[in-house]
């Protein structure tokens, strides 16, 4: 198994370099086909704002914004361009108007790995939606690597600390992330809680990582008044560890706006990429 096609997201911001960096580390190893992904937000503004007789005034907005949107999207593409030229790597890229929650999880379908920002929570770009790698990898059947919106990564998979309770998507993820793992120093096979049978306390998934010729070590912990992700986070800073894998869940809007949920604290926390997969 490998990576044959890498999809990444891009949108203009300095973090774009970071993104085809880690994208362009990983493509070389099989020489994947990268595809560069920019999504032009809709720009739809109210004729209240200007009053009726202001049509005219709204369709120049529109006009400007798409050229300004042309141009910038130019200005990623080269880049894109010349990163994938630089790592030799084939490149294609794509530039789709459209909320990226629509536009995102359907061009990632035809992806091996898909390479996605976080959002900066200071950020007042129109069409930023914090969730839309949680949504991405619940709607596209395909991996998700999350790069956080600050930091440099001078490595990416050489310790990677693996989130596992025994759930199907925590095996989805450790299937899809095994071109990363068979290739890191070391894993850490995380169970946070285990339950008596030991298989789900990481013993079975580390042997069978093992057999793939995987160097794991199985760590158990028990979550008290911390909440698992930030007990995830802390465990992957006490091991040094450059990439966390993780199954990600899902749960209907309002469950998740009451209960949040470890795949959207690990979304709005992160300090290292997280590899998720449903």
């Amino acid at each position: 198994m490998s990576y044959q096609t890498i999809l990444v997201q891009l949108d203009g911001t300095p973090r774009d370099k970071v993104r085809l960096d880690i994208a362009a580390r990983i493509g070389a190893r099989d020489r994947a086909h990268l595809v560069g992904l920019f999504v032009i937000h809709p720009f739809y503004p109210s004729l209240g704002t200007f009053g009726d007789p202001a049509a005219g005034v709204v369709a120049d907005l529109q006009r400007q914004y798409r050229e300004d949107a042309a141009k910038t999207s130019e200005t990623v593409r080269a880049a894109a361009v010349k990163a994938a030229s630089d790592a030799d790597l084939p490149f294609e890229w794509r530039a789709v108007e459209g909320f990226a929650e629509d536009v995102v999880p359907v061009h990632a379908r035809y992806a091996d790995l898909n390479i996605l920002g976080q959002p900066d929570p200071d950020s007042a770009e129109p069409g930023v939606n914090r969730s839309l790698a949680v949504l991405t990898v619940m709607n596209a059947g395909r991996p998700v690597l999350t790069v956080p919106y600050a930091g440099q990564f001078a490595t990416l998979g050489e310790t990677v600390l693996v989130a596992w309770n025994g759930s199907r998507e925590a095996a989805r993820s450790v299937h899809d992330a095994m071109p990363l793992l068979k290739v890191a120093k070391s894993v850490s096979v995380l169970s946070v809680n285990p339950q008596a049978d030991n298989h789900i306390a990481g013993f079975d998934i580390s042997a069978q990582l093992a057999r793939h010729g995987v160097n794991t070590e199985t760590v158990r912990t028990v979550s008290d008044d911390v909440s698992v992700g930030d007990l995830m986070l802390s465990e992957a800073a006490d091991l040094g560890s450059d990439l966390i894998v993780m199954g990600g869940y899902g749960h209907s809007r309002l469950r998740e706006l009451i209960l949040g949920g470890v795949s959207q604290t690990l979304m709005s926390t992160m300090t290292v990429p997280v590899f998720m997969s449903h």
